[in-house]
């Protein structure tokens, strides 16, 4: 692997050795894509204070994340279509956060299945789910989720029409591809992808064919997935998903004070301050704007993580400061991984880990469980002053 320094270097990696239609999957939003930019660009407006003169031995990152032990408060997002990335590719990412003392969240949407990562994991890892209106599989999922000792369910809520995402669209975005001319002369520069994901076995969703009903090939899966998304999920549909699972419970795609406000009345353990990487409502407010408004809201009485733009420690610093207990990285672990595989995604975890360290020292503090507004200068407009 060529010197690695910063997240931006596994970018570039990324793109040179996966298919168009998955890099593209990954490096995008919806519509004109001002949100999923706005969440990388607006963490650029708060600046940090140098702080000297002081102690930075002993420093630590360590802290907690819905009561379990971190390495620092950042956890692997779900991804879908990870396996896709590189052959086996959630296995690779779960080990890797395993290694590094981070927890990996596996998404609803991924190649590899449950089973697949709990066989090839030794510790709990956290398993996300999206609102769909087929009960039996959402209650069979659930099952499925306790028997391979998942830590934590996730629920993603943001999801009940999925956005318009042009970039998709065009490049017939599916698992495994579709074989068309623009798509096999993509594939056949990309000789180290294909010859990786000849070798393996898992390259459809592996948590959906053969368990949802009906679906047992990639045609099925299509009509199945058109019409699988509640539209009709309301907050009494998110409190039964409560009752069914009984370990940590959270909620994912808040962006709204008063949405914060309802995952707190149906029993969340924590919420994610997120807008689907900027993948769904384009125009939104970015996460990271969206994060002080939450914590007056409800940051004293449940556990604020935030996802969204995160691309180096001091991303994570920021979010921190502002007083989410834990942050989610997507994009960034999915470079490392389609960079180079396991390696990758490691590596990724050690840049943010580090960046997060030297920056902490720098502003004077020692301990990332002592972060606060203190060591940010934020902006007036920043918090927004809307008509």
């Amino acid at each position: 692997m060529p010197a690695i320094t910063c997240i931006e270097d596994l970018k570039r990696l990324y793109e040179r050795r996966v298919p168009r239609m998955f890099y593209d999957y990954t490096e995008s939003g919806s519509w004109t894509e001002a949100t999923f930019e706005k969440n990388c660009s607006d963490f650029h407006d708060i600046l940090l204070k140098q702080r000297v003169a002081v102690d930075m031995s002993g420093r630590t990152t360590q802290s907690q994340m819905i009561g379990q032990d971190v390495t620092m408060p950042v956890a692997l997002a779900p991804v879908g279509l990870t396996g896709m990335q590189s052959a086996d590719g959630e296995i690779k990412a779960a080990r890797a956060a395993e290694a590094f003392g981070v927890p990996f969240t596996l998404s609803t949407m991924s190649i590899c299945s449950i089973e697949d990562v709990a066989e090839h994991t030794s510790k709990p890892f956290w398993f996300q789910v999206y609102t769909l209106k087929d009960d039996d599989f959402m209650r069979r999922l659930f099952e499925r989720a306790k028997a391979a000792r998942c830590s934590a369910m996730m629920i993603t809520i943001d999801l009940q029409v999925m956005g318009q995402r042009h970039k998709d669209i065009k490049n017939g975005l599916s698992a495994p591809p579709k074989l068309t001319p623009k798509s096999v002369a993509n594939m056949m520069t990309k000789m180290r992808w294909g010859m990786e994901m000849l070798g393996t076995k898992r390259r459809f969703f592996g948590n959906i064919v053969g368990h949802a009903s009906g679906v047992t090939d990639p045609s099925s899966l299509s009509a199945w997935t058109a019409e699988a998304f509640d539209e009709a999920l309301d907050w009494n549909r998110i409190r039964e998903f409560r009752k069914i699972w009984d370990g940590p419970f959270i909620i994912k795609g808040i962006i709204d004070p008063r949405d914060a406000k309802e995952a707190l009345n149906v029993g969340a353990d924590a919420i994610v301050v997120s807008n689907h990487g900027g993948r769904q409502l384009d125009g939104a407010l970015s996460s990271i704007r969206a994060l002080p408004h939450i914590m007056d809201a409800v940051g004293d009485k449940i556990e604020v993580h935030l996802d969204g733009g995160i691309r180096s420690g001091q991303d994570v610093l920021k979010a921190l400061a502002l007083g989410a207990k834990g942050t989610m990285i997507g994009r960034s672990f999915v470079y490392g991984l389609g960079a180079a595989g396991e390696q990758g995604v490691t590596k990724a975890l050690e840049i943010i880990h580090k960046e997060l360290d030297l920056s902490m020292a720098f502003c004077g503090k020692t301990n990332v469980k002592h972060l606060d507004r203190d060591i940010l200068m934020v902006p007036r407009p920043f918090l927004g002053d809307w008509a």
